[in-house]
């Protein structure tokens, strides 16, 4: 097999394409030749030493991506080889084969491009999870989207449509936000401009929006959270800006808000059962037409270090995906 190898998280810079054994799948696991892989802004942090989960080195990058199953381990019932699978493995993906546990494998519809495949795991059962479970969002709330050009962000505005919200989305341009006015959204903001506030106070007449969807984080949380409703609800989805924030809790009480922590990966494993039923749903919502990946490029998997340039620059719109050749 081949891959982008990571032998010393230092940076995009450090990593290497190289020959590796092709590996054999263990008890309970699947081996899958990878179609097609997405970046997620994990994927950056881990090769920097930077996240939260740091797995021992060397290590393959790449939490998701989609392909086809050629070999079962011992006790896998439910997947055969042929099968076409997306997987959020958090590591494995940015290469031609990958290991995983099989009940990691989503099971892929007919139908269901590879490159649609790999963008949709980890964006949409986040944007789901967060607004469905945790903010319990009802039709006709009002949902403000910052970062809503990115990966969660243009998935959320989706969720939230198919859910009957009104979706105020947030970008820091106007090329962006006109991306996400065809996506659906109401009406948009461009908080370059620093008016983030005032704008919303305009574009909910006063009242704040009622669901807060932050993957962001930085300066713009406080001044989101200040202009939240009553009993709102603010989503901390991630810190895509860098700096974790320090929100002041008297505004929480003022407003009689709800600060809302988001972890699909942790509810996935914790909550296995309702997980499944929620990808279920989003698999029929994919099929009707509801939800699809934006997609921003895809590019060779060869071509990994000038797609991690790309997601640095905060150019994307959507998600970026390598494709590994058939």
């Amino acid at each position: 097999m081949q891959a982008w190898l990571c032998e010393n998280p230092v940076g995009v810079e450090a990593l290497s394409w190289k020959e590796l054994p092709t590996p054999e799948p263990g008890p309970g696991q699947i081996r899958v030749a990878i179609r097609a892989a997405s970046l997620n802004f994990p994927d950056l942090l881990i090769v920097q030493g930077k996240y939260q989960v740091k797995p021992p080195t060397p290590f393959v990058p790449g939490a998701e991506f989609s392909g086809v199953v050629e070999a079962v381990g011992a006790g896998v019932r439910h997947l055969k080889p042929g099968d076409a699978v997306a997987a959020f493995a958090g590591t494995g993906g940015f290469g031609s084969h990958a290991c995983l546990p099989a009940a990691q494998a989503l099971p892929l519809p007919p139908g269901f491009p590879f490159e649609d495949a790999a963008a949709f795991l980890c964006t949409y059962a986040t944007s789901h999870h967060a607004l469905l479970d945790r903010a319990a969002l009802q039709p006709g709330e009002t949902v403000l989207v910052l970062g809503a050009a990115g990966g969660v962000g243009t998935a959320a505005i989706q969720i939230a449509k198919a859910a009957g919200a009104r979706v105020i989305a947030a970008t820091s341009s106007d090329e962006k936000n006109a991306r996400c006015l065809a996506l659906g959204a109401d009406a948009v903001i461009n908080y370059s401009r620093g008016q983030l506030r005032e704008e919303l106070k305009t574009l909910t007449e006063g009242r704040g929006p009622d669901v807060i969807y932050d993957p962001v984080g930085g300066d713009l949380a406080e001044t989101a959270f200040r202009g939240i409703a009553w009993r709102g609800r603010y989503l901390v989805v991630g810190f895509a800006q860098g700096q974790i924030p320090a929100l002041p809790l008297n505004l929480a009480l003022l407003k009689g808000a709800s600060l809302v922590g988001v972890f699909w990966g942790e509810f996935a494993r914790r909550e296995p059962a309702r997980n499944a039923q929620m990808l279920g749903e989003l698999a029929a919502w994919y099929a009707q037409g509801k939800v699809k990946p934006v997609l921003d490029a895809v590019l060779p998997m060869q071509e990994l270090p000038a797609a991690f340039a790309r997601m640095s620059s905060r150019q994307v719109v959507g998600k970026l995906v390598l494709r590994m050749p058939a």
